[in-house]
């Protein structure tokens, strides 16, 4: 039998390990995937397709049988009193009787049957909840191609920040390095004390950008966690590698594809505009039909001196109603002629934005792909420049120990790599980041 101790702690360690939030690691497909599903806007997009839903039947059931019931209960304190001819009652002629007609206390229950024959308004309503859930699926879709967007841009710069600080880090440790072999040579009187102080200059820079770029590190992090739907210190850890990201998002079929302008969600959500316009144009126009509704109506009354309505011998009356009302618009100081012309100028005006959109969707293509091709160029110069400035500090760190070149030249080599470091780093998230608005453009996704 086990020690009850050895129990005890067996217990405290499953538990305490069982409380640790668990680290998740995500791919950048993974981490959209992910966030399609957590992120707010796109739990909240679900939400809006599911009550247009909801919207629809609403509706459509606007125009069937509707069965409402009422019970009512009146006791008059005070009866009205009705004065008639005393000589209906074989009284004298002139002479009046006041009369109280009915009991004091009533109470009636009904129940009516509503049925809507013709509206034109309803008919053109069922029709525009087409559209609106059209509407709805499209505002779903652009919701989702932001939230893609997102990610990838926080995703990048996440690996722009851990890049950074790995190699701020190890330029840190060369300048430390250099700092101390330059500081004995200085001491020992073979260096002179310029060379140090450049070096501490330069060292003083690095250190302070390494503050700050461990600081946009969890910034970043953070970032990334909300658009994803996590919380906000979640421990997150991503398995990409930032350049070779980079290289799987060159892809120059890309800029050959074709475009189809109805798979924009834009241009959709313009002609949702369009059809809604149009069917608020419809709506105004229906008002001058006339309406036709049919009704059936049940009901029972029971009529008491005192509240006996509960009793099994309470006397109840039974009465049943069945009618149309006709409804029909005659002459509104044309009110409903200016309405329908109003509908009819928004209606314009949403085919001209249409036209407008469409001209702007294909301006934003051609820009999308020169923003693509600029940034895979400059993504590939920035490679070679930071090739060329690596040998070119490290020609200078070779003749500097050798005493051919000055500390000065030394660190002007070392800002050139640090300016090139930097902007290998941001071209490689360009590149990510103006793949994706293209692919937003075209909606397609790789």
């Amino acid at each position: 039998m086990r020690h009850p101790l050895f129990i005890f702690l067996f217990i405290i360690v499953v538990h305490f390990n069982y409380g640790q939030e668990q680290t998740n690691s995500f791919t950048l497909d993974e981490a959209i995937a992910y966030a399609l599903e957590n992120n707010y806007s796109a739990i909240n997009a679900d939400r809006d397709l599911i009550d247009a839903q909801k919207q629809k039947w609403e509706t459509i059931a606007a125009g069937l049988p509707q069965i409402n019931g009422e019970i009512s209960y009146q006791n008059q304190l005070k009866q009205p009193v009705t004065v008639i001819p005393a000589e209906i009652f074989g009284g004298e002629a002139g002479t009046y009787v006041d009369v109280v007609f009915s009991q004091p206390q009533t109470t009636t229950a009904t129940a009516t049957l509503t049925q809507q024959i013709f509206d034109g308004s309803y008919i053109v309503g069922v029709q525009a909840t087409k559209a609106f859930l059209s509407y709805s699926a499209n505002n779903k879709e652009k919701t989702a191609l932001e939230v893609r967007k997102s990610v990838v841009e926080s995703y990048g710069n996440v690996l722009l920040a851990q890049e950074s600080v790995a190699i701020l880090e190890k330029n840190k440790e060369t300048l430390e390095k250099n700092l101390y072999e330059t500081t004995k040579l200085f001491e020992n009187g073979l260096a002179d004390e310029e060379s140090v102080e450049q070096l501490q200059i330069t060292l003083s820079s690095v250190e302070s950008q390494l503050k700050n770029a461990l600081r946009l590190e969890k910034i970043t992090l953070q970032m990334l966690n909300v658009v994803m739907g996590l919380d906000l210190d979640h421990p997150t850890q991503l398995k990409e590698d930032l350049e070779n990201l980079t290289e799987k998002k060159i892809d120059l079929d890309l800029l050959e594809s074709d475009f189809k302008i109805e798979n924009n969600v834009d241009y959709k959500l313009a002609l949702n505009q369009n059809e809604q316009r149009f069917f608020e144009w419809k709506l105004a126009k229906s008002r001058a039909l006339p309406t036709l509704n049919a009704f059936v109506n049940y009901g029972t009354s029971a009529y008491s001196d005192t509240f006996s309505f509960l009793d099994s011998e309470q006397q109840w009356y039974n009465s049943s109603i069945m009618g149309f009302n006709l409804n029909i618009p005659i002459f509104s100081s044309l009110k409903r002629n200016a309405s329908t012309q109003r509908a009819k100028i928004a209606l314009e005006k949403a085919k001209t934005q249409l036209t407008e959109a469409e001209q702007q969707i294909k301006l934003q293509l051609e820009n999308a792909r020169s923003n693509y091709v600029l940034a895979i160029e400059e993504y590939q110069t920035s490679k070679n420049n930071l090739a060329l400035a690596e040998r070119i500090e490290r020609k200078n760190q070779i003749k500097y120990t050798e005493g051919i070149a000055t500390s000065f030249e030394l660190r002007q080599a070392q800002i050139q790599l640090y300016t090139a470091q930097q902007e290998y780093l941001q071209d490689m998230v360009e590149v990510i980041n103006k793949k994706t608005e293209l692919e937003t453009i075209l909606n397609e996704q790789s």
